[in-house]
């Protein structure tokens, strides 16, 4: 391969020599030696390990929180049809004791009779008057008999719907509220769970943390199957909801720990997919099972068998590391290499022996940059772009979520409304994947957000008939908002200065988790107005995507590492900055697309202090083939090569291209409340 060297390099790699000569040995980084982004490549990036991995243990993972997340739509049906039980009247016939009993009132300008009333007589004795036989002939009741509450239940039209918590706990009239409220609560536990499970996630390892949340999830399941009264089955929501979204997210973040950095789009990618995949596999079994109790019991007693992945789930090397459980993470990096098929390097393997035994000797600290969530607002810039970062996130989280809890409602069949509301994401993930690398991140956010409110608020425009015209906008609708929602995350995570990004990234996620708990409430008001949920959250996506117009594009730019570098990121944008996609490349400029995790360590507050710790590139020239580490963003337009300034990558990691994990400042990752 053909190598390009100009005089800046030769500048660079003279700098880097005299402080790799001024560095005592003794100073090694640990950190340096345990570099898994450099040990990959030769154990194997994506190889038969992670292969295994992934496709065997990870993305099955991502189908009981589709599962149970969203099995509980189909388990709150509300049969069409309902009146007050009158216990008097129930050996006549169906429509003898509803002519009787029950009183006709309006409804959309025909004649029906009553869901929520019925007449307030003495029917006992009523019927032992001597005028009985003339009512039951005549089978008409006294439209002069007051009127009152149903008191002593409902019968229902069993006809479609025969079995839901509505029917069996009464949630109908003044108490249909009431399964809105369990939305709520499967959504009050998870911003919860994300904490709990994320101190656990980070202080007992990821394999504990994750069958930990399997058994809360099943047992909230097994507890909602056993539900007696609507209080327990709301109760058991709130269990279920601590784990969603982290019982996918802990063996996602092992993948993204386990695979190269060239691969983590593609397992996220994946990761969405085979969730969208679960959501489209529930539609077929809601439909083939509408008895709730066991639709409950099929949705999670499958997922006990996961429990089986105790004896082949790795724990995280990384996380191993930073514990210093050394020889542990040694013995999972070689069964890697070998399953792979690859040597595992000599030198690293003496490298670790030798840090295990440092460390039973001495432990060593590091010092950590003592930054919080009011640094976020200190400065005028940083605060404005918090702001519409949270607001974007908001909107998009909210909207997304709610626009998926509302498609049953659509359409002349809810299972089939349903399975086509999870089949539009998955076009519209590849066309996002392309979209936010060539024309950047800000206006495939906005312009899906605003165009996907426009096809929800015009619906108003359609007649009340217009079910299938209708349905079509609502799906036009949820897969530019599901586009959106996979940009949202790797955008605010490049905008956030490494220094914050873990707090930034947190606040924001879990800001935009209180609309999930808001948004049942929203789709409840389709009841009385099918129509207007889409408009409010039309309204709502649009007002994000403009916001979000505001924000600096990053693609090509390089990202901000200091709380300082953030404040200057986007400081000076213009009005005409809104009609400009992302630049080109600058050829003459050191890659933008990388950023140094040494900020985080604390060692310093200002980026021009933090020393990058590389290799001399021309003794790497001569001494091996030189590893060809280039990225799209190291090509220009005609295809001609850009000067490559950092022969290592040691302590740097890539700008992402798709969603990642939010990281502590060893580049540990964690758990966010993201769905």
């Amino acid at each position: 391969m053909s190598e390009i060297v100009d005089s800046d390099v030769d500048e660079y790699d003279e700098l880097s020599e005299l402080r790799q000569r001024q560095k005592p040995e003794s100073q090694t980084s640990v950190d340096e030696a345990f570099d898994l982004d450099d040990l990959l490549p030769t154990i194997g990036e994506f190889g038969k390990y992670q292969k295994l991995l992934v496709f065997g243990i990870c993305l099955p993972a991502c189908i009981p929180c589709g599962f149970c997340a969203f099995n509980q739509l189909f388990m709150a049906d509300t049969p069409d049809d309902y009146w007050c039980r009158i216990p008097e009247l129930l050996d006549l016939p169906l429509e003898q004791r509803k002519s009787l009993g029950i009183p006709k009132e309006m409804d959309n300008d025909e004649l029906v009779y009553s869901k929520c009333y019925t007449y307030g007589v003495n029917w006992t004795q009523l019927l032992e008057a001597e005028e009985v036989e003339d009512i039951l002939t005549s089978m008409e009741a006294n439209v002069s008999w007051p009127l009152v509450k149903c008191s002593q239940g409902w019968e229902y039209n069993t006809t479609s719907v025969w079995s839901s918590i509505v029917i069996d706990f009464d949630l109908v009239c003044d108490q249909d509220i009431y399964p809105t409220i369990g939305l709520a609560a499967l959504n009050t536990g998870g911003p919860v769970g994300v904490y709990l499970f994320g101190l656990l996630n980070d202080r007992a390892g990821r394999r504990l943390s994750y069958f930990t949340c399997l058994a809360t999830l099943l047992a909230g399941s097994l507890m909602t199957s056993l539900s007696t009264d609507f209080w327990t089955w709301a109760g058991s929501r709130v269990i279920v909801g601590l784990t969603i979204p982290a019982v996918y997210q802990i063996p996602f973040i092992i993948s993204l720990e386990l695979v190269g950095e060239n691969y983590r789009s593609f397992v996220t990618v994946m990761t969405c997919t085979f969730y969208t995949s679960g959501i489209m596999l529930l539609s077929v079994v809601t439909y083939l099972e509408r008895d709730w109790v066991r639709l409950s019991y099929i949705t999670s007693l499958p997922f006990y068998a996961y429990f089986l992945y105790m004896f082949v789930m790795p724990e995280s090397p990384r996380w191993l590391l930073m514990r210093g459980r050394l020889e542990e993470a040694l013995k999972i990096l070689e069964s890697m290499a070998k399953v792979n098929g690859r040597q595992f390097p000599e030198a690293v393997h003496l490298k670790l022996e030798a840090q295990i035994r440092r460390d039973k000797l001495k432990k060593q600290k590091k010092k950590v940059a003592n930054v919080g969530l009011m640094d976020l607002c200190r400065t005028p810039n940083m605060r404005l772009k918090t702001i519409l970062i949270t607001l974007s996130w908001f909107a998009n989280e909210t909207v997304y979520l709610g626009l998926s809890y509302y498609g049953p409602s659509l359409g002349t069949n809810q299972y089939v409304s349903f399975f086509l509301s999870a089949v539009v994401e998955l076009p519209s993930y590849l066309c996002c994947w392309y979209f936010m690398d060539t024309w950047g991140r800000r206006w495939p956010l906005s312009l899906s957000m605003i165009l996907g409110g426009v096809a929800c608020v015009i619906t108003v425009m359609l007649p009340d008939d217009a079910v299938e015209e209708t349905l079509v906008l609502y799906l036009i609708s949820k897969a530019l908002l599901s586009a959106s929602f996979l940009i949202i995350y790797p955008f605010a995570g490049e905008l956030y200065p490494t220094q914050v990004r873990g707090i930034g990234i947190g606040a924001s996620s879990y800001i935009g988790g209180l609309g999930l708990i808001v948004i049942p409430f929203v789709t409840y008001l389709g009841k009385e107005n099918l129509k207007l949920p889409l408009v409010i959250m039309g309204f709502v996506s649009m007002l994000g995507g403009m916001t979000g117009l505001r924000l600096p594009e990053t693609l090509h730019h390089r990202l901000p590492q200091t709380i300082e570098e953030g404040e200057e990121f986007g400081k000076n944008w213009q009005l005409k900055d809104c009609c400009s996609c992302a630049q080109k490349p600058d050829v003459l400029s050191q890659p933008p697309s990388y950023e140094n995790l040494d900020v985080l360590a604390g060692s310093s507050n200002n980026a021009s202090e933090v020393e990058l710790e590389m290799k001399d590139s021309r003794r790497v020239r001569e001494s091996a083939p030189r590893i060809d580490e280039r990225t799209p963003l190291d090509t220009t337009a005609s295809g001609s090569v850009r000067p490559i300034h950092r022969p290592s990558m040691k302590r740097l990691v890539r700008q992402m291209s798709v969603m990642d994990t939010q990281r502590t400042h060893d580049g540990t990752m964690q758990l966010t409340h993201w769905i």
